[in-house]
């Protein structure tokens, strides 16, 4: 076996393992957080009725220096803003393949400290 299969499959079995334990939450709409090596985007998606109630990303928050930590933070709080204009204040953290750490855990934070409860 290839080690880009590895590492693909241990990604899938990630995701799996996360969503299991995001979809136990059903009543509450979730944060879903796809990071590229470039940009961060966040939707928060009401899987009840599969639909995508705000979504931000890097690319939305504009040119803004820093380095990607910051950017993401900024994510968080514009997305945090967008939520709470839509009237939704809480949901749950699905953050994919992804570890809880660097870029993740800012946008979580940024979340946060727009008022939004993860």
């Amino acid at each position: 076996m290839s080690l880009q299969k590895k590492i693909a499959q241990g990604a899938a079995r990630r995701a799996r393992r996360v969503r299991a334990v995001v979809k136990k939450n059903v009543k509450l709409p979730r944060v879903s957080v796809f990071r590229s090596l470039s940009h961060i985007y966040a939707q928060i998606i009401d899987d009840a009725t599969h639909k995508t109630l705000v979504s931000c990303s890097s690319l939305d928050v504009g040119k803004v220096s820093g380095d990607k930590k910051a950017i993401a933070r900024l994510v968080g709080l514009e997305l945090a803003k967008k939520a709470q204009n839509q009237g939704v204040s809480v949901a749950v953290f699905d953050r994919g393949c992804f570890l809880y750490h660097g870029r993740v855990k800012a946008l979580a934070d940024g979340l946060r400290e727009g008022g939004f409860k993860v």
